[in-house]
């Protein structure tokens, strides 16, 4: 992916923040990709529901946005428990978190 490749934003990021597991399960390389697929609306291994949810919440404003992708995109994702890292938008836009499961 190119560095001067920019999605379009569906809704705004606030502060760009990290968990210290998800830091050491994955590279800031692949963190930028999943953070773009995140803001473009690909919100990757979510169940139906959550899906759901972020749209409206895109459409309202009025809720977080939650992604999940694998950490080893080589290996299956159910969007929770082991191999899966989580982005977090919360509801007021302020921050956008990225975490594994186990520290929600």
């Amino acid at each position: 992916m190119s560095a001067l490749f920019a999605p379009p934003m569906r809704f705004p990021l606030g502060q760009i923040v990290a968990t210290p597991g998800a830091l050491a399960a994955t590279a800031n390389e692949y963190r930028l990709q999943c953070l773009f697929r995140h803001v473009s609306g690909d919100f990757g291994c979510v169940c139906d529901d959550d899906a759901e949810i972020n749209r409206a919440a895109i459409m309202n404003g009025d809720d977080r946005i939650l992604s999940a992708y694998p950490i080893d995109p080589a290996k299956p994702c159910e969007g929770f428990g082991d191999n899966t890292l989580w982005i977090i938008t919360e509801a007021d836009r302020s921050v956008t978190t990225f975490l594994l499961p186990e520290e929600y």
